[in-house]
């Protein structure tokens, strides 16, 4: 028999002793009056009462050090003979192990060593731990195991959890923003009849109770463009996105977004509201503009605008702004190693893949062909191109926002062209979507959408380098049995 098992054997054989002994060792409730946290800060001699899980025990007879950890931090218990009343002494001493969840009551003093402690007067088990805590679990070289036992992560690494207490300050101060500009917000579907809003593979399902074949939602923008036709101004949700596609650094299959849509403005009036942003953020959080993300120093208060025609040659000494034909795309992407699914249409977006990773400072990428922006208006003074823009820092693209589309006939062209698309093969071209047409007729006033990653903020507000890793439960591969 391995050592765990005999942990484990052991464990079990003192959860039937305690109910032996009419104790439950999974409690109904505890009164917690203070985090561990506050226990740390709280006056010598002051009595507390809380709860967490224990995370080592080191019992030397007489006395024995604990470290208690909740949600807000850590602090050490200690239990002595003669002190702490010969109940809680013996009981803790017989049942308690690392990584059960008790509550405990005591005395705030400090220790030899001058460590800020609980002295303690009364213990209470509330979830018995069968299995025993890892010794090592962040630094696993599976992955995937990491992830697909997050609750393991989050309890051994202090650091992940911060990360999505990051996580949730950032989204409230999104919300905060958005109501300082007088955005309302809406919910719009996740299924759908239609997959639009973007350039992405759906996921597809069936509704039984109609007999049809739906898709989760790739984005909320139709939708969100129907709301300002409906009359509202200013609207914006945020909420979750299913694309079919590719795990990496920086995609997830289900990832979240913040889309807001802002009438009578233009994509000039977005990038000011974005940047305004971007400075919020890191103000609320480090009260500075200037962060840092792997090992760059960004300075939030500084923003670049270059042509994506002019970055890819700037960074690609590359000039496509001629390029006619689907064979010619294929040549000069097949020569920077693009050897699939290229069009004359998508090639400055596969291109612009190549080198986002070296635009480090704060950058908008403006001005795609129109072909790449079937839902953008045309640049005024180049109809050849939209007016488009995508926010890159720390070599992440962080949005994608236009002067959105409002003429119905320019429209449903539009649509038209998608289709053409998805016959040669891409399979991120959208559908044709007749009730949004037949929206923007009965009349859109002029605006402007952004449509912003959230993981990909939380990655460069924690400095965080995969989207797994600010995602708390990310797509992992399933194991055999599940």
């Amino acid at each position: 028999m391995g050592r765990e098992q005999q942990i484990i054997n052991e464990r079990k054989r003192k959860i039937e002793e305690l109910r032996e002994l009419g104790v439950n060792p999974y409690g109904y409730k505890f009164d917690k009056k203070q985090s561990c946290l506050e226990c740390s800060k709280f006056k010598l001699g002051g009595k507390v009462k809380t709860a967490g899980r224990l995370m080592t025990k080191r019992d030397l007879g007489k006395i024995s050090f604990s470290n208690l950890q909740d949600g807000s931090g850590k602090i050490q218990i200690v239990l002595q003979k003669d002190t702490t009343p010969e109940k809680s002494f013996n009981f803790f001493k017989k049942y308690i192990d690392t990584g059960d969840l008790i509550g405990i009551e005591g005395e705030i003093f400090k220790t030899k060593t001058k460590e800020i402690s609980i002295l303690v007067k009364n213990v209470e088990i509330l979830a018995k731990s069968i299995l025993p805590l890892p010794e090592k679990f962040h630094g696993l070289k599976d992955e995937e195991e990491r992830l697909r036992k997050r609750y393991l992560d989050m309890t051994m690494n202090s650091e992940v959890r911060e990360i999505f207490v990051k996580r949730a300050e950032i989204l409230e101060i999104l919300r905060e923003f958005m109501k300082k500009h007088e955005f309302v917000e809406v919910e719009t579907p996740l299924l759908q009849t239609i997959y639009g809003g973007a350039s992405a593979k759906p996921f597809r399902t069936h509704c039984d109770a109609y007999n049809s074949d739906l898709y989760l939602s790739i984005a909320p923008e139709l939708f969100l463009k129907k709301a300002l036709v409906g009359g509202f101004d200013r609207v914006y949700e945020i909420t979750k996105k299913f694309r079919n596609e590719g795990v990496d650094r920086q995609h997830n299959p289900e990832h979240m977004t913040i889309e807001w849509y802002q009438a009578y403005a233009d994509y000039n009036d977005g990038m000011d509201l974005f940047e305004e942003l971007m400075k919020m953020i890191s103000k609320k959080l480090f009260g500075k503009l200037e962060i840092e993300y792997q090992g760059h120093k960004i300075n939030l208060g500084k923003w670049e605008r270059i042509g994506i025609l002019d970055a890819i040659k700037k960074y690609l000494n590359e000039d496509i702004s001629n390029v006619k034909t689907d064979a010619e795309a294929r040549r000069i992407a097949k020569k920077h190693g693009i050897d699939k699914g290229i069009t004359r249409v998508n090639l400055p977006d596969e291109l612009m893949k190549l080198f986002r990773d070296k635009i480090i400072q704060p950058t908008f990428l403006i001005d795609y062909p129109i072909e790449l922006a079937p839902l953008a208006k045309p640049k005024r003074g180049d109809m050849t191109k939209a007016e488009i823009f995508q926010p890159i820092v720390g070599g992440m693209e962080l949005a994608r926002a236009y002067s959105e589309l409002n003429d119905p006939e320019l429209q449903l062209e539009h649509f038209e062209e998608q289709e053409q698309e998805r016959k040669k093969g891409n399979e991120e071209a959208m559908e044709t979507d007749k009730d949004f047409v037949t929206a923007l007729e009965h009349g859109m006033p002029p605006a402007c959408g952004v449509g912003i990653g959230i993981e990909r903020l939380i990655m460069l507000f924690t400095n965080s380098s995969s989207i797994r890793d600010v995602i708390m439960w990310p797509f992992v591969k399933v194991e055999k049995g599940e």
